[in-house]
C-alpha cells in the first residue's frame, strides 16, 4: 500500500510540472535580441524635399550721395584798347582777317601783333605794348539802339548809378524795347543778351 500511495504521489507531482513547462514554453523570452542599428545612408535620400533657395543676392544699398553742383565761375573777357587811335581788341570777337580766332585772349597774340587800325592810317606799327586793359561802360542795345551807361544807371527802375552791366539781374530788359508795341509784339523782351559793348572808349 505504501509503494502505491508513493507513486500516486510522483505521477501528481509529474502531471503538476508539466503544465508548468507547458507553459513555460509559451511565456515570452527575457533575453530578446538586441536590435541592430541601422548604417546611416551616405547618400542623398530618394524621396527627400529639397528646401527652396533664393537665388536672388540683395545688392547692399547705397546711401544717396548728394551732387552739389559745381558753379562755374563767369569768366568777363578783358579788353584792350589801343593808346594811339582808341581801336579796342576784344578777344570774344578775334581779328578773322588777320588770322586770330575769335576766342583768343590778348596774351595768347603773337608778338609780332600790331594795331590793324594804326598799320592801315600809317601811324606806325604799335604792338602789344601800345595796349592797355579796356573794359565797357556802357551797352548798345541791338533792337532800339538805346544805351546803356553804368555811369548814369537806370534810376527811375531801382537801378543806381554806377552799376556794372555784369551786375545786372538776368531778367533785365530794355526799358525803350518793352514801350515799343511793335518791337513787343514781333520780337518779345530783349534781356541782357541783346546788349553789345559799345566801342566808344
Amino acid at each position: 500500500m505504501a509503494k502505491t500511495v508513493a507513486t500516486r504521489k510522483t505521477g501528481a507531482a509529474t502531471k503538476t510540472a508539466k503544465p508548468s513547462a507547458a507553459n513555460a514554453g509559451t511565456a515570452p523570452t527575457a533575453k530578446k535580441k538586441a536590435a541592430i542599428p541601422k548604417k546611416a545612408s551616405t547618400g542623398p535620400a530618394k524621396n527627400a524635399v529639397k528646401a527652396p533657395v533664393n537665388k536672388t543676392v540683395k545688392k547692399p544699398v547705397k546711401a544717396p550721395v548728394k551732387k552739389t553742383a559745381a558753379k562755374k565761375a563767369s569768366h568777363t573777357p578783358i579788353r584792350y584798347r589801343c593808346k594811339l587811335c582808341g581801336y579796342i581788341y576784344s578777344p570774344l570777337r578775334g581779328e578773322p582777317h588777320n588770322g586770330i580766332p575769335a576766342g583768343t585772349e590778348f596774351d595768347d597774340l603773337p608778338e609780332s601783333y600790331v594795331c590793324p587800325v594804326c598799320g592801315q592810317q600809317g601811324k606806325g606799327r604799335i604792338g602789344k605794348w601800345g595796349f592797355e586793359e579796356w573794359r565797357p561802360t556802357r551797352y548798345l542795345c541791338s533792337m532800339c539802339n538805346y544805351v546803356y551807361d553804368e555811369m548814369r544807371g537806370e534810376p527811375h527802375r531801382g537801378i543806381k548809378p554806377g552799376t556794372k552791366f555784369e551786375d545786372l539781374k538776368e531778367d533785365y530788359t530794355c526799358p525803350v524795347c518793352a514801350l515799343d508795341p511793335k518791337i513787343r509784339v514781333q520780337f518779345g523782351k530783349v534781356f541782357k543778351q541783346g546788349f553789345e559793348p559799345l566801342y566808344l572808349g
